[in-house]
């Protein structure tokens, strides 16, 4: 009588077992896509502020261009070397916000990935968890 009662234990289980396995897999899932998701919105906020920043630069640049062309038209002496550095800025921040740095970037970061990993790695390596769980009952015990 008890081996049919723990056949079905083992079968109750091992479905149980499986069933908290896809439940872990898919909490992981959600979990990836809501980072990543997370990330978009941060990466597409930022781009947003670079394109913000690179109006009131770009008005700037363009007002300060025409007043000192305007100055050196009417025979004042204008210091017109500023202007070529800051054309490289202008031309570096649309690029950014509008042209396809950002793929460039991309790329550069996926080769730097794949052929100079050793660039990424964290000082000590990885934390452990043996190392989160040190830290944490450190902070937990009363100071000396």
């Amino acid at each position: 009588m008890g081996n049919p009662v723990s056949k079905i234990m083992d079968s109750f289980s091992k479905k149980n077992q499986e069933t908290m396995a896809e439940m872990q897999k898919l909490t992981l899932c959600r979990q990836l896509e809501m980072q990543n998701a997370m990330r978009e919105r941060m990466m597409a906020a930022q781009i947003a502020r670079g394109r913000e920043l690179f109006n009131w630069t770009a008005s700037f640049y363009a007002l300060a261009f025409a007043g000192a062309a305007a100055a050196a038209r009417h025979g004042k002496k204008v210091a017109m070397a500023p202007i070529v550095p800051f054309t490289f800025i202008i031309a570096y921040q649309y690029d950014l916000c509008y042209g396809s740095k950002m793929q460039r970037i991309r790329r550069m970061a996926e080769n730097i990935l794949a052929d100079e990993f050793d660039l990424t790695s964290m000082p000590n390596g990885m934390v452990t968890l043996d190392e989160i769980d040190r830290r944490r009952l450190a902070s937990q015990s009363p100071a000396k």
